[in-house]
């Protein structure tokens, strides 16, 4: 059983309030990219966690423990999976980690909800079973969205949404300064304004409408972000000075950034040429609303 966990990108990102129990209030449109981590199921005789690839090194501790007091998402999901519907946890559970973490772009909540959605199909659980939404807001506000891997815009503390149908396919490049931003020091070190709901137009559906949108939309975590990571600000001003780039902007609240491009090709060279001036960064071109799903 292999399972793709896309990366997820807010296009924007505001801040409408601060709740009583201390967590804020989003108000984001997501899309999803054809890139992430991968994950692959495999009947076995005792539970087994693998993790490979680029970002393997960067599990160590409490995060690679395959136990059910670890700290991994994915290995969460498992050993939860497994208690809800009272199976046993029979599989080997093998990480393909490529994207970064602390990233802001939804790695550890994608791959949650990849292993989830996988074992689902493996242990015959329908999918809108709902116990199964239960358990995704029980691992974090990003899971729900990550296991339903669909454009939308984000509310609460992100673990509502709605589908956001019809956004055009954009061309990005995505491009992290190989330091991770934890999102609890992000959000204390936030001292913005809050923010009204934006008003999204009836209908998204061609880039330069999504465009005129997103200018006049932010990221609200940014300043704060870059209170903990100084060198997002250096990222933002290389992809901003990439031929044909049409907005840069930091995802989420980690330390990734993202510039949407005219094409394709546009896309791909600005990814070579950031390398080559940057080449202790991870970049990677991609493509926004065409995700190989599941």
């Amino acid at each position: 059983m292999r399972v793709f966990a896309p990366a997820k990108v807010n296009l924007y990102l505001h801040i409408t309030k601060r709740l009583r129990n201390g967590y804020h209030a989003l108000d984001s449109l997501v899309m999803f990219a054809d890139i992430g981590d991968d994950i692959e199921i495999t009947p076995s005789e005792e539970f087994e966690f693998i993790i490979a690839g680029p970002f393997a090194g960067s599990l160590r501790g409490a995060d690679s423990d395959s136990g059910p007091k670890s700290k991994n998402l994915a290995v969460k999901a498992v050993w939860r999976m497994a208690q809800l519907f009272d199976r046993t946890p029979n599989v080997t559970l093998r990480l393909t980690k490529n994207l970064p973490l602390g990233a802001g772009i939804g790695g550890g909540s994608s791959d949650a909800a990849a292993v989830i959605w996988g074992l689902c199909s493996l242990w015959d659980i329908d999918h809108n079973d709902e116990r199964i939404c239960d358990l995704l807001i029980s691992l974090g506000a990003d899971v729900p969205i990550c296991f339903a891997a669909i454009s939308a815009r984000i509310k609460g503390i992100g673990d509502v949404f709605e589908p956001v149908d019809g956004l055009p396919e954009l061309s990005v490049v995505l491009a992290h300064p190989s330091k991770s931003c934890g999102t609890i020091d992000v959000f204390r070190a936030f001292e913005g304004d809050f923010r009204e709901l934006v008003a999204l137009p009836p209908a998204l559906k061609n880039r330069d409408d999504l465009m005129q949108l997103l200018r006049r939309c932010d990221n609200d975590l940014l300043g704060a972000a870059m209170r903990v990571v100084p060198e997002i600000e250096n990222v933002l001003q290389a992809i901003y000075g990439q031929e044909n780039c049409y907005l840069a902007r930091m995802s989420g609240s980690g330390s990734c950034c993202f510039g949407v491009f005219a094409n394709e090709n546009d896309a791909a060279n600005a990814a070579e040429s950031l390398r080559e001036a940057n080449p202790d960064w991870w970049v990677m071109p991609a493509s926004l609303g065409r995700v190989r799903r599941y």
